[in-house]
Protein backbone atom coordinates (compact mmCIF):
# COMPACT_ATOMS: atom_id res chain seq x y z
CA UNK A 1 0.00 0.00 0.00
CA UNK A 2 1.05 3.59 -0.68
CA UNK A 3 -0.18 6.46 1.18
CA UNK A 4 -0.46 9.85 -0.26
CA UNK A 5 -0.95 13.08 1.18
CA UNK A 6 -1.63 16.61 -0.76
CA UNK A 7 -1.19 19.70 0.52
CA UNK A 8 -0.94 23.40 -0.31
CA UNK A 9 -4.51 24.16 -1.81
CA UNK A 10 -6.17 27.23 -1.16
CA UNK A 11 -7.94 30.51 -2.20
CA UNK A 12 -5.90 32.28 -5.05
CA UNK A 13 -6.43 35.35 -7.19
CA UNK A 14 -6.70 34.55 -10.96
CA UNK A 15 -3.45 35.40 -12.48
CA UNK A 16 -1.72 33.98 -9.02
CA UNK A 17 0.18 30.77 -8.04
CA UNK A 18 0.48 27.81 -5.47
CA UNK A 19 2.63 24.86 -5.23
CA UNK A 20 0.94 22.00 -4.12
CA UNK A 21 2.64 18.67 -2.32
CA UNK A 22 1.83 15.29 -2.29
CA UNK A 23 4.00 13.44 0.60
CA UNK A 24 3.59 9.65 -0.25
CA UNK A 25 4.95 6.34 2.42
CA UNK A 26 4.46 3.15 2.43
CA UNK A 27 6.49 1.81 0.00
CA UNK A 28 9.26 2.30 -2.11
CA UNK A 29 8.60 6.25 -3.89
CA UNK A 30 11.10 5.72 -6.50
CA UNK A 31 9.32 2.56 -7.64
CA UNK A 32 6.27 4.68 -8.81
CA UNK A 33 5.14 6.83 -11.49
CA UNK A 34 3.46 10.04 -10.30
CA UNK A 35 0.38 12.10 -11.25
CA UNK A 36 -2.15 15.16 -10.78
CA UNK A 37 -5.88 14.95 -11.65
CA UNK A 38 -8.56 16.90 -10.86
CA UNK A 39 -12.33 17.30 -10.19
CA UNK A 40 -14.27 20.16 -10.47
CA UNK A 41 -17.86 20.41 -9.16
CA UNK A 42 -20.35 18.42 -11.44
CA UNK A 43 -17.30 17.13 -13.96
CA UNK A 44 -15.84 14.37 -14.08
CA UNK A 45 -12.01 13.78 -12.72
CA UNK A 46 -9.56 14.72 -15.53
CA UNK A 47 -5.55 14.03 -15.93
CA UNK A 48 -3.53 16.69 -15.02
CA UNK A 49 0.07 15.83 -15.02
CA UNK A 50 2.31 12.82 -14.56
CA UNK A 51 5.44 12.58 -13.95
CA UNK A 52 7.40 9.21 -14.32
CA UNK A 53 9.66 7.34 -11.66
CA UNK A 54 12.67 8.90 -12.48
CA UNK A 55 11.31 12.18 -13.44
CA UNK A 56 12.86 12.00 -16.77
CA UNK A 57 9.10 12.16 -18.33
CA UNK A 58 6.95 14.62 -17.82
CA UNK A 59 2.94 14.64 -18.99
CA UNK A 60 0.53 17.76 -19.05
CA UNK A 61 -3.20 17.95 -19.93
CA UNK A 62 -3.21 20.30 -23.08
CA UNK A 63 -5.18 23.00 -20.78
CA UNK A 64 -2.05 23.50 -18.37
CA UNK A 65 0.75 23.38 -20.34
CA UNK A 66 3.49 26.14 -20.19
CA UNK A 67 1.18 27.00 -16.98
CA UNK A 68 2.05 23.81 -14.43
CA UNK A 69 5.52 22.41 -13.88
CA UNK A 70 5.66 18.48 -12.03
CA UNK A 71 8.61 17.41 -10.34
CA UNK A 72 9.43 14.98 -7.78
CA UNK A 73 11.89 14.62 -5.52
CA UNK A 74 12.70 11.17 -4.84
CA UNK A 75 14.69 11.53 -1.48
CA UNK A 76 12.06 13.50 0.14
CA UNK A 77 9.50 10.98 -1.17
CA UNK A 78 7.10 13.86 -2.46
CA UNK A 79 5.74 15.25 -5.92
CA UNK A 80 5.19 18.38 -6.24
CA UNK A 81 2.62 20.65 -8.72
CA UNK A 82 3.98 24.18 -9.07
CA UNK A 83 0.86 26.20 -11.20
CA UNK A 84 1.10 29.41 -12.15
CA UNK A 85 -1.03 32.00 -14.17
CA UNK A 86 -4.05 29.90 -12.62
CA UNK A 87 -7.26 31.03 -13.76
CA UNK A 88 -11.00 30.50 -11.99
CA UNK A 89 -11.39 27.39 -14.65
CA UNK A 90 -8.33 25.80 -12.23
CA UNK A 91 -11.05 25.84 -9.81
CA UNK A 92 -11.23 21.79 -8.40
CA UNK A 93 -10.20 19.58 -6.09
CA UNK A 94 -6.77 17.76 -6.93
CA UNK A 95 -5.89 14.51 -6.12
CA UNK A 96 -2.22 13.06 -5.97
CA UNK A 97 -1.85 9.26 -7.66
CA UNK A 98 0.65 6.85 -7.74
CA UNK A 99 1.06 3.90 -10.21
CA UNK A 100 3.78 0.99 -10.28
CA UNK A 101 6.30 0.92 -12.97
CA UNK A 102 4.43 -0.59 -15.60
CA UNK A 103 1.41 -0.53 -14.60
CA UNK A 104 -1.09 1.52 -16.63
CA UNK A 105 -3.99 2.73 -14.21
CA UNK A 106 -3.07 4.55 -11.52
CA UNK A 107 -3.76 2.54 -8.19
CA UNK A 108 -3.01 4.84 -5.15
CA UNK A 109 -5.21 7.75 -4.61
CA UNK A 110 -4.98 10.77 -2.13
CA UNK A 111 -7.74 12.85 -0.62
CA UNK A 112 -7.44 15.78 -2.35
CA UNK A 113 -6.69 19.17 -1.84
CA UNK A 114 -8.90 22.25 -2.54
CA UNK A 115 -8.04 24.77 -5.03
CA UNK A 116 -9.94 27.95 -5.23
CA UNK A 117 -9.19 30.79 -8.47
CA UNK A 118 -11.47 33.93 -7.74
CA UNK A 119 -11.67 36.09 -10.72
Amino acid sequence: QVQLVESGGGLVQAGGSLRLSCAASGRTFSNYDMGWFRQAPGKEREFVSGISWSGGNRYYADSVKGRFAISRDNAKNTVYLQMSSLKPEDTAVYFCAAKGRGVIHYEYWGQGTQVTVSS
